[in-house]
C-alpha cells in the first residue's frame, strides 16, 4: 500500500513540476500560433573564415570578402633612362625663352628656345572633364617619384594604394616636374601607348626619355603656360622643312 502511494506521489510531481524555461518559451510560442520550434528559421551566424581580408559581419546569402586597400606598394626597378631630344620647330611667339607652353588640343608640349624656335614633345593630356588652362611654375623636380593618389581618385577606384614607390610600375615614370601647389605634374610614363591621347586626370604625360631631356633644360621656377589651342599666328613647321622651303624660293 505504501509503495503504491509513493509511486502515485512521484507521478503527480512529474506532471505538476514547472517545465524548463526553454520549454515554457516554446510552448508559449506554439500557443500564440507561431511556427513550431522545430521549423523555426535559424539565425545566421558570423562567418568566421580564415581569410586575412575578411571584414567581419554576418554571413549573407552572397558573400564577397571586403578587400583591404594596400597602404604602400612597391613601384619596381629604377633603370637608367637616357635623355632624347625631340625635333626642333619654328615657333615665333611672344612666349619667353626657357619657358614651357602646353597645347592641350594639339597634345604637344613646347620648350621655347628663342623667339623663333622651340622643342616640341608629344604628350598625353587630361581626358574630358579633367582639362585645365592657366599658368604655373615648376616647384619641384623628382627622379622616379613616389605616387600619392589623391582622395578623389581613390574614391573612384578603391583598389588604389595610399602610396606607390617610384619605379617602372609607377604611373609617374622616370621623372616628374611638379606645377606650383597644384596636384598636377608633367611626368614620364611607363605606358608609351597613352602618348597622344586624352587619358590622364589633368597631368601631362611624356615618354620617359623625353621628360628626362626636358628636366635637363628647366629649373624650379620655370614658367609653364597651358592653353587650349595655340594662337593661329604661331608657326610650328619643322626647322628643316622651313629651310628647304626658303632655299627653293631663292632660285
Amino acid at each position: 500500500m505504501n509503495s503504491r502511494i509513493a509511486l502515485l506521489a512521484v507521478l503527480t510531481a512529474a506532471v505538476t513540476w514547472p517545465a524548463p524555461a526553454s520549454a515554457q518559451w516554446f510552448n508559449q510560442w506554439e500557443r500564440d500560433g507561431q511556427t513550431p520550434f522545430w521549423e523555426k528559421p535559424q539565425r545566421r551566424q558570423p562567418n568566421y573564415r580564415n581569410q586575412p581580408n575578411w571584414g567581419g559581419g554576418w554571413d549573407d546569402d552572397y558573400y564577397e570578402p571586403r578587400q583591404r586597400r594596400a597602404r604602400v606598394i612597391g613601384g619596381g626597378g629604377r633603370p637608367y633612362v637616357a635623355p632624347e631630344a625631340p625635333k626642333t620647330i619654328a615657333f615665333e611667339s611672344n612666349f619667353a625663352p626657357n619657358s614651357i607652353v602646353i597645347d592641350t588640343a594639339g597634345r604637344k608640349l613646347y620648350f621655347v628656345l628663342s623667339d623663333s624656335e622651340a622643342y616640341v614633345y608629344p604628350i598625353s593630356v587630361g581626358r574630358q572633364g579633367f582639362t585645365w588652362t592657366g599658368t604655373e611654375a615648376i616647384s619641384r623636380i623628382a627622379d622616379w617619384p613616389d605616387w600619392h593618389p589623391p582622395k578623389e581618385m581613390i574614391a573612384r577606384d578603391r583598389k588604389l594604394p595610399d602610396k606607390m614607390r617610384g619605379g617602372v610600375r609607377n604611373p609617374l615614370g622616370a621623372k616628374a616636374l611638379y606645377l606650383g601647389k597644384t596636384l598636377y605634374r608633367i611626368h614620364g610614363t611607363n605606358d608609351a601607348s597613352t602618348i597622344g591621347l586624352a587619358a590622364s586626370s589633368g597631368c601631362f604625360r611624356m615618354l620617359n626619355r623625353h621628360v628626362v631631356h626636358l628636366a635637363s633644360l628647366v629649373d624650379v621656377g620655370t614658367p609653364v603656360t597651358v592653353v587650349k589651342n595655340l594662337p593661329e599666328a604661331i608657326t610650328t613647321a619643322p626647322i628643316a622643312q622651313q629651310k628647304k622651303h626658303a632655299s627653293a624660293q631663292s632660285f
